[in-house]
C-alpha cells in the first residue's frame, strides 16, 4: 500500500511538472495575426504568441521576438506588407518558445541575438534555434541608419529577460517583464520576484513613453508603472500570508486580488505560486 501511494505521489508530480511544460511550449491554436502602427517605421504583430516588433530601414527590417514557429510564415507576410526588404536581425526577449519558436525558420536569413542567460536556457532545454550570438549586459544593433539596444537589468520573469529599446521613438519592448495580465515567475530558469521588481526599475530608468508588452495591448509608461506597485502588492501580500503561518494552498486559494485590474488567481500566476511562497519565505 506505501508503495502504490508513493506511486501515485510520484505520477502526480510528472503531471503538474508535464502541465507546466506544456503551458510554456504548447502552441495555441491558430489565430490570425493583425499589424498596429506605432510610427511610419516601427509596428507590432499581434496575436498567437508574444507580440513582435518591427522596425524597417532602408537596408532590412529588425524583429524583436518571433511568436512559435508556426507563425513564421504569417509573420514573413505581415512584415513583406510593411517592406519589401528582408528581416535581417531578431533580438529575442527571453528563450519561451511562444517568443523564439520562430529562430530556427529565420535564423537562415537573419542574425539572432539574445541574452547569454537565455541562450544557456535554450541549450537545457534542448530548444531549436539557438542563436550564435548572445551579450552579458547590453548589445546595440546600428543598421539602416537606425539603432536598437537591447540591455539586461537583471532577472525576472526568468534570468535571461532583456528590455528592447527603440531610442528614436521612445519605445520599450519588455517582453514578459510586462505583460497586460498577471505574470508568469519562472522559477525553473531563474525567475525571481525581488529580482524583477529591481529589473523594472531599471527599464524605468530609460526614456520612453510607450511599452510593447510581452502579451497584451500596447500601453504607457504609467501602465508599466501602475502594473509594478501591483506586481508589489501581490509580493507583500504573500509575505504576510506566510508570516501569518498560511499554508501554499491557503494562498492559492485566498489571496486577495480583486482589487487589482486585470489581476486573478487563474494560468500561470497559480503555477507561480509554490515558488514564490518559498522565496518570501526565505526573506
Amino acid at each position: 500500500m506505501k508503495n502504490r501511494r508513493t506511486a501515485v505521489r510520484l505520477c502526480g508530480a510528472v503531471l503538474g511538472l508535464g502541465g507546466l511544460w506544456l503551458a510554456m511550449t504548447q502552441q495555441p491554436p491558430v489565430q490570425d495575426l493583425t499589424v498596429e502602427r506605432i510610427a511610419d517605421d516601427l509596428h507590432v504583430i499581434v496575436g498567437s504568441g508574444g507580440n513582435v516588433a518591427v522596425l524597417t530601414t532602408d537596408d532590412g527590417a529588425i524583429l524583436v521576438d518571433d511568436k512559435f514557429e508556426r507563425n513564421v510564415p504569417a509573420i514573413l507576410e505581415k512584415v513583406k506588407s510593411l517592406t519589401s526588404k528582408p528581416i535581417r536581425y531578431v533580438l529575442n526577449t527571453h528563450h519561451h518558445g511562444d517568443h523564439s519558436g520562430g529562430n530556427q525558420l529565420l535564423m537562415k536569413d537573419a542574425e539572432i541575438v539574445l541574452h547569454k542567460n537565455a541562450r544557456a536556457n535554450m541549450v537545457k532545454g534542448s530548444q531549436p534555434g539557438q542563436p550564435r550570438l548572445s551579450f552579458a549586459d547590453e548589445f546595440a544593433v546600428n543598421f539602416g541608419g537606425k539603432e536598437v539596444r537591447a540591455r539586461h537589468f537583471g532577472a525576472g520573469h526568468t534570468n535571461g529577460d532583456a528590455a528592447v529599446y527603440f531610442p528614436a521613438h521612445k519605445v520599450v519592448h519588455t517582453g514578459d517583464l510586462f505583460v497586460r495580465g498577471t505574470p508568469f515567475i519562472d522559477y525553473g530558469n531563474g525567475g525571481n520576484s525581488e529580482a524583477w521588481l529591481k529589473t523594472i526599475d531599471g527599464i524605468l530608468t530609460l526614456d520612453f513613453d510607450t511599452v510593447i508588452p510581452g502579451h497584451g495591448a500596447i500601453s504607457k509608461r504609467a501602465d508599466l508603472i501602475k502594473w509594478r506597485a501591483d506586481f508589489q502588492t501581490v509580493r507583500t501580500r504573500v509575505k504576510e500570508m506566510v508570516q501569518a503561518g498560511k499554508s501554499k494552498d491557503d494562498v492559492a486559494r485566498t489571496l486577495k486580488l480583486d482589487d487589482l485590474p486585470g489581476w486573478s488567481l487563474s494560468g500561470l500566476l497559480v503555477k507561480s505560486l509554490p515558488g514564490l511562497y518559498d522565496e518570501v519565505s526565505k526573506r
